[in-house]
């Protein structure tokens, strides 16, 4: 149930506290009071979308917080410790914040959620049925929804929704592997072709650099053996002494002046050194002229690879030898997966077949369970609307065949008549009071087997008045006496039913600024609020006299004070 709803900031709602009971709840207040900005407030909680034009002062945020209690919903449960919240005992604290930017967060018992969970849970926390809601009996989910509740059908649609989400994934999953098939074949040869090609190729990775140094070194070899020949001609000596022989003599020469100057012994082993150098430069240039070779036929291979790999890479649009590879191996792997997922079609033709069997059973077993609960289902529904004044009406839900979904493979259509004649589509032919009527009582049904702990009625008397309001009443408060129900009505005769009475008012502040209030009314002040609803703003003494037989008070009795 909703013990307590705080609102900051909302619309014409500055600042609003108040606490709620259990059992019917009435809420009144004149046209334009704010009854509307009320529900909106609590359509924040519910997850629904806003935006700062409802914010009363732009420059502040807007909080929405409840208190909830449902210890025994065990789903609920289990919805709010999957996120890893506090469930304490229950008891949920709930809170929306909307700031001036347009960001809105969501809390739940000072945790932070997304607001896609705090719309799953408020779901099963309170049903607001509003007075345009009528326009869900043309919806056919909702129509079968109820009849499944009626029936009990809960564990076996979770079955069957299972199931039809399994085999939806499945058949999915084998759509892509044979697009991903057929796409494979219509390319084979293609890619068969290509992959010859670079496998034939025998690809390394660093070859093209290699070719490219070997490419320059033999089309310039002639040009390469003449340097390192005269390299080695300028140390070879005209007058028949080689540097080697001149750096030995001057070597032992300064050796023997050291004998004399001790610094040319440095000098001498300078002279040492660049000798040894000078001899292993030689050698290295004598290396290098004799491994060029001037050798037409390999330049010729060298430049016809060459251009192989660059034809290659242009072909295939590769920048490299190295993506070239990369492409060999992909075309490689995309020709063995085709048998992958050949494998993987046989398997899922397999599951589709048996998790198919699963769900026809399951949708026979609900279509079984719906045929053999959809009379009684009727029966009930037409007692109720002939307990509101239709005597003659007719109200009959007819199963139909339907495309195989999550809810099995049947529709259902209600049907109603308000005469006793053939009755024809709901939504066709019910008047706005009958239409009042009719979801009353399946409102009333949906309570008793959904054990939502809160309900919210908007206006649902729309269009009744007279004893007819008064018995609609009648059943709402006895819905009262199985869960928290709040109904938000114009009608004296459901108003005085309720347990306890709130009055919504608006009021000038002395700027000017017209802001919304609720408050609970009780003794005197609840007369004459039935009383104005009775006669208007003229509050006769009939009217409160009025006022007070239905609240089935004596005239000369004190009013007395609601049970808390």
């Amino acid at each position: 149930m909703l013990r307590s709803l705080q609102i900051r900031n909302y619309v014409l709602i500055d600042s609003l506290d108040v606490q709620f009971p259990a059992g019917l709840s009435i809420i009144t207040g004149q046209t334009g009071a704010g009854k509307s900005i009320l529900l909106g407030a609590l359509g924040v909680l519910l997850g629904s979308r806003q935006d700062v034009s409802t914010l009363g002062d732009p420059q502040r945020n807007c909080v929405v917080e409840a208190v909830f209690e449902s210890a025994s919903d065990a789903v609920l449960r289990e919805m709010v410790q999957s996120e890893g919240l506090d469930w304490n005992g229950g008891v949920l604290t709930i809170r929306r914040v909307l700031a001036p930017s347009g960001r809105s967060r969501a809390f739940v018992n000072d945790e932070p959620v997304t607001v896609g969970f705090l719309a799953d849970i408020t779901r099963r926390l309170v049903d607001i049925h509003s007075q345009h809601q009528t326009l869900i009996l043309k919806d056919s989910r909702f129509q079968l929804s109820l009849l499944d509740h009626f029936a009990g059908n809960g564990p076996l649609l979770e079955r069957c929704s299972a199931a039809f989400r399994e085999l939806s994934s499945l058949r999915s999953r084998l759509a892509e592997v044979e697009a991903e098939l057929a796409r494979m074949a219509s390319e084979r040869d293609w890619n068969e072709t290509r992959f010859a090609q670079l496998r034939d190729a025998r690809l390394r990775d660093g070859e093209l650099e290699e070719l490219d140094a070997e490419q320059k070194k033999l089309a310039n070899a002639e040009e390469i053996k003449g340097g390192l020949y005269a390299v080695s001609g300028l140390f070879s000596s005209e007058d028949g002494m080689s540097s080697d022989s001149k750096l030995r003599q001057a070597f032992k020469a300064l050796e023997k002046v050291s004998k004399y100057i001790p610094s040319a012994s440095d000098l001498a082993a300078r002279v040492e050194s660049v000798r040894l150098e000078l001899d292993d430069i030689l050698a290295e240039v004598e290396s290098l002229e004799e491994s060029v070779d001037i050798s037409p036929e390999r330049l010729q291979a060298v430049e016809e690879r060459m251009s192989e790999l660059y034809g290659l890479m242009q072909k295939h649009g590769c920048a490299s030898v190295a993506e070239l590879i990369a492409l060999r191996d992909t075309l490689s792997g995309m020709l063995s997966d085709s048998g992958a997922l050949e494998d993987e079609k046989i398997e899922l033709g397999k599951n589709i077949s048996r998790v198919s069997k699963e769900y026809e059973s399951l949708c026979k077993e609900l279509h079984a369970a719906r045929a053999k609960a959809v009379d009684a289902f009727s029966a009930e529904i037409q007692a109720s609307l002939r307990d509101l004044e239709l005597d003659r009406a007719v109200f009959r839900a007819e199963l139909l065949p339907a495309e195989p979904g999550q809810s099995g493979s049947d529709s259902v259509r209600y049907m109603f008549s308000s005469t006793g004649t053939a009755p024809v589509e709901v939504s066709k032919c019910a008047s706005g009071g009958e239409m009042s009527r009719i979801m009353l009582c399946l409102k009333a049904m949906m309570a008793r087997y959904t054990a939502m702990p809160s309900m919210i009625f908007d206006e649902i008397d729309t269009g009744v008045s007279g004893s007819a309001a008064d018995k609609m009443g009648s059943m709402i408060c006895r819905m009262g006496e199985h869960m928290q129900v709040f109904a938000i009505t114009h009608l004296p005769q459901v108003a005085a039913k309720g347990h306890a009475h709130f009055l919504v008012t608006k009021t000038v502040a002395p700027d000017g600024k017209a802001i919304t209030d609720i408050c609970q009314i009780e003794g005197e002040a609840r007369i004459r609020e039935i009383a104005r609803m009775l006669s208007g703003s003229t509050i006769t003494p009939a009217a409160i006299a009025n006022a007070r037989a239905l609240l089935g008070l004596s005239l000369l009795q004190p009013f007395p004070r609601p049970s808390r």
